[in-house]
């Protein structure tokens, strides 16, 4: 393992020291512009080249750095990332045909192209080249992203992402801290803001039972009382976050534990199973109540029954439910991860306000990766894992 942290160290210093090579070209119109050199340099990273157990974690120095390919990408110099249960699912193979469809709309490749693939979301570092269409970022700014899934991770000294996934780090946190937030801060902001329309001017008054502690603050910070749903454990935190009521789910059925409860205007689930059997029915019925849930077959269904197919069914389910909880009165939605930039901006405001706070468990070394894929494994999480790669 020290060896092992060596390397990475030599390496680190290594590439950067290469990445920084530049030539001047001419443009047209005489404009001096900065490229990457012609370069055939590698770079550390933890990679898959198969789907399966922990085992298929791999560390190598011969990654090649990324490059841009689109003038409005960015490179990023990663001093933080993290691991979500996203990739550790990811690692197994879970959603990889909707993923590779991204990857490779036309079919051009052939099974497996994928591989080398470098897994992680979140990222939080310093820009070290930007495409010529990029505007609001510079060489040497602090930044924080979330790359979407089906793009090559952050779980490398260097990650290429879209100028619009981008944002500038809070200033109140460190890399560390601010690698913690930016995949789950966006899941859970699509679902309550995108989707579920709550924001600062509608949320005085509503109740609001929700399971991501990460957007308690918020959403008192909005006015809204809010039950939290979590072990007895993590109620002393979550309280300190600013729930008005705690539900223990170790203690008994949470179903029979809400039935105390006055209805809710907005349930965000992101446990699925049977609670969707249910937790419809402590909505506030012909009042515009929202639930939405995070778990769906989306992925799922084009796993197990292709693309086309999977499709078509995801479809039929989510209409079915959608239709049939409206003529009971509330609304059903779904919400997913979405990569965005200005979502960001919004978010870092409110970090640097207070409102919204980082919960880290566990940080670790980049020798130690495959270690923290398999705390995250185990579950249980009162906080993110977070990995120091620099």
């Amino acid at each position: 393992m020290e060896v092992l942290k060596t390397c990475i160290r030599r390496r680190n210093a290594c590439t950067e020291a290469c990445f920084w090579r530049r030539r001047v070209v001419q443009t047209p119109s005489h404009r001096k512009i900065r490229t990457t050199s012609a370069r055939s340099s590698v770079m550390p990273a933890w990679v898959i080249d198969k789907y399966g157990k922990n085992d298929v974690l791999r560390f190598t120095q011969n990654m090649m750095l990324p490059v841009i390919h689109y003038p409005n990408e960015v490179i990023i110099k990663v001093h933080a990332a993290s691991v979500n249960p996203i990739d550790v699912n990811m690692r197994s193979g879970y959603g990889a045909a909707a993923l590779n469809m991204k990857r490779d709309p036309l079919h051009i490749r052939i099974k497996g192209e994928e591989f080398p693939l470098t897994l992680g979301r979140d990222v939080s570092g310093v820009v070290m080249e930007c495409g010529l269409d990029v505007k609001y970022f510079k060489p040497g700014d602090e930044v924080w992203a979330a790359v979407p899934p089906w793009k090559q991770g952050t779980l490398s000294e260097f990650v290429v992402v879209s100028g619009n996934e981008v944002s500038h780090k809070p200033k109140s946190l460190t890399h560390t801290q601010a690698a913690s937030l930016p995949y789950v801060a966006l899941t859970a902001w699509s679902a309550i803001n995108k989707v579920g329309g709550l924001n600062s001017k509608n949320c005085t008054g509503k109740r609001i039972e929700i399971r991501i502690m990460y957007m308690t603050t918020i959403m008192k910070a909005w006015g809204a009382h809010v039950t939290a749903v979590c072990s007895q454990d993590a109620g002393e935190l979550v309280r300190k976050l600013g729930a008005d009521d705690i539900i223990d789910y170790k203690s008994g059925s949470v179903e029979e534990q809400l039935k105390s409860f006055k209805p809710f205007d907005f349930i965000l689930d992101n446990v699925g199973g049977s609670t969707e059997t249910w937790a419809l029915n402590f909505l506030k019925k012909w009042s515009g109540a929202t639930y939405v849930t995070l778990v769906t077959p989306f992925l799922l269904n084009m796993d197990r029954l292709g693309i086309a197919d999977g499709m078509l069914q995801t479809g039929v389910t989510v209409g079915t439910k959608a239709l049939k909880h409206f003529w009971q009165g509330v609304h059903y939605r779904w919400a997913f991860f979405m990569a965005s930039g200005p979502y960001l901006d919004d978010i870092a405001e409110l970090v640097d306000e207070g409102k919204i706070r980082p919960v880290i468990e566990r940080t670790f070394p980049f020798s130690e990766v495959p270690e923290a894929f398999l705390k995250v494994e185990r579950g249980h999480a009162r906080g993110k894992t977070v990995i120091n790669v620099i």
